[in-house]
């Protein structure tokens, strides 16, 4: 089970590019100085200059390119059970003044170097950056029945770390690592994370209003226990019978029906391999329904259709037909396991992901004479105990960001309209649920240029005042974090730190496909547009350049929310 350990830690952000600020101080210590540093509740493991250009990470290809800086590794340990491990990468020459934080992905527990080395290579002037393992090193991606590994079981501390304790702690410390090697504070502090890095990142929105100038959350999962559940039911979804089982090929037979419906039809190009707004796609996978002398591979069975149209529906409540978390959009099917969706899922002995249940329900969960495992799961009664032990630690749900917004501080988040993992509508109900929060009788269903008698348009004070401080971009075709067949190379953190410097608000961000995803070789450009807008081919020249592309604000689209008490 270990093998699939890179595909779930390892969520990877939009390339990074730097902005000068200020003066770079000289440092005020040498770095081997900080060894001897004394932090609240923090032990100093090591502090050493790296001035090969090269840093090789545990287990994993060499980072190059890097400038000269000094390495600081320490655990934190705010209670006796804690155990958060940080790194501090401070630039020797030519910091920008600039604090970066990041966060990982999965149930993290390893330092993601690469995002670390984000901030600090190929650019110049630099940040200085910090990262952490959210104090869990216990973490696992699956139980193991026959010796089962229960993660934070018994470690409510632990749990606390990873839920919201460790990346703020890891902020703290870090400033004051960089405060006592360059003798000043950063003049500004940024975040950036996808999926757990996204849920890190608006959580301090929400409970360290202070933390971050400026915050760029990615694919968030914010919603995390009612994620969770989402990732158990689409296990016992493809699992339920033998005949459900989504065989090898036919996502991508379901991807290309799905395309040759609805290409087109959401503001795209007709000739796009993917959908700029699923939610204009209707497809039902019944038309793919095995008939005459047809058989699967080339179609579907009925057990096949259920398994599908289940997987648009999103996770149920079985009893009260509630919403728990919102289904997979139209267009994001694949076979491609990397992609951490069906094809993914359904090939596992149980689900990914499953360890959060671990920490309820303790190694029993995995045996499937439990009363309560990953095959047996009630969505109709246990959902209450998961949700009443972690959903208050782990859930970064809060729609009120007026002391974030107070503060000066500004929110910038992405998702991939083609995320098999983590439901691209999750995003936009998190914005529209900070829309509503900006102003009474706000209806969020849609958005319009002209008035269309629910006071949704652009003009409309609520979405004004949210669009102020938070801003939210969808990227057609991507899949979770990266990949997918849209254009999903860009630079998000520019426009962040522009907003939050230069007080200038980003309307669209420049994206990119390269061929087979590996620069140079450009495929295509494309304009992404602030969400409500969405890119519009103008109906002449080249589909694959980006100024043929003009925003606009889409019709009235439905999004799919789960019931109230599960949030936004």
């Amino acid at each position: 089970m270990k093998r699939h350990r890179h595909l779930l830690v390892g969520a990877t952000m939009a390339l990074f590019a730097c902005v000068a600020i200020g003066t770079s101080p000289a440092m005020a210590t040498a770095c081997t100085n900080l060894r001897s540093l004394q932090l609240q509740h923090t032990v100093i493991n090591s502090a050493d200059d790296n001035t090969t250009g090269t840093f090789v990470p545990p287990g994993a290809s060499p980072i190059t390119g890097l400038p000269a800086f000094c390495r600081v590794t320490a655990t934190l340990v705010p209670s006796s059970d804690s155990s958060i491990k940080i790194e501090v990468w401070l630039p020797e020459t030519n910091w920008n003044g600039r604090f970066l934080g990041t966060g990982g992905g999965g149930f993290q527990g390893v330092i993601t170097y690469s995002e670390l080395a984000s901030g600090s290579s190929g650019c110049n002037p630099l940040f200085c950056g910090s990262a952490g393992n959210m104090g869990n090193p216990l973490a696992i991606q699956f139980g193991d029945p026959a010796a089962p590994s229960t993660g934070l079981f018994g470690h409510p501390e632990r749990i606390k770390d990873f839920g919201y304790r460790a990346i703020h702690l890891m902020t703290v410390r870090g400033k004051e690592i960089a405060n006592a090697f360059y003798g000043q504070r950063p003049q500004r502090a940024y975040f950036a994370g996808c999926s757990t890095g996204g849920q890190n990142a608006l959580m301090e929105a929400q409970r360290f209003p202070n933390d971050y100038d400026g915050i760029l959350a990615g694919a968030a999962a914010f919603n995390r226990t009612d994620l969770h559940m989402a990732g158990l039911y689409s296990w016992q979804n493809a699992h339920a019978t033998p005949g459900r089982f989504i065989q090898t090929g036919q996502m991508t037979l379901i991807n290309q029906a799905v395309l040759k419906q609805c290409v087109g039809q959401d503001g795209g190009a007709k000739t796009d391999q993917f959908l700029t707004d699923p939610r204009d796609c209707r497809f039902d996978p019944k038309v793919l329904l095995c008939k005459g002398g047809n058989a699967p591979p080339a179609c579907l069975t009925s057990e096949q259709v259920t398994t599908m149209q289940r997987y648009y529906a999103g996770t149920t409540d079985p009893v009260n037909g509630q919403i728990i978390n919102p289904g997979s959009q139209r267009g994001n099917e694949t076979d491609d396991i990397r992609a951490l969706g069906l094809a993914f899922q359904e090939r596992l002995p149980e689900p990914a992901f499953d360890g959060l249940f671990y920490w309820v329900f303790g190694p029993s969960f995995g045996y499937p004479s439990s009363p309560t495992n990953f095959a047996n799961f009630d969505f109709h009664h246990d959902i209450a105990k998961v949700d009443d032990q972690l959903a208050a630690v782990l859930n970064a749900t809060s729609t009120d960001l007026s002391e974030f917004r107070e503060h000066g501080g500004k929110l910038l988040m992405y998702h991939g309209w083609a995320d098999p993992l983590i439901p691209s509508q999750s995003s936009i109900n998190y914005f529209l649920a900070l829309v509503g929060n900006e102003g009474q009788g706000f209806q969020p269903v849609g958005f319009f240029d002209h008035d269309n008698g629910h006071g949704n348009g652009p003009g409309n004070p609520a979405l004004r005042r949210t669009q102020s401080y938070a801003r939210l971009f969808m990227v057609p075709g991507m899949y979770h974090c990266s990949g997918g067949t849209g254009p999903n190379t860009f630079d998000a953190l520019t426009p962040l730190v522009k907003w939050v410097e230069a007080g200038v608000a980003p309307d669209t961000i420049l994206a990119t496909k390269f061929v087979d995803d590996t620069p140079p070789a450009v495929q295509m450009t494309r304009p992404l547009c602030v969400f409500p807008k969405v890119a519009k081919y103008n109906g002449s020249g080249s589909t694959s350049i980006a100024a043929n592309f003009t925003c606009i604000t889409d019709e009235n689209d439905f999004n799919q929310k789960p019931a109230p008490k599960y949030g936004p």
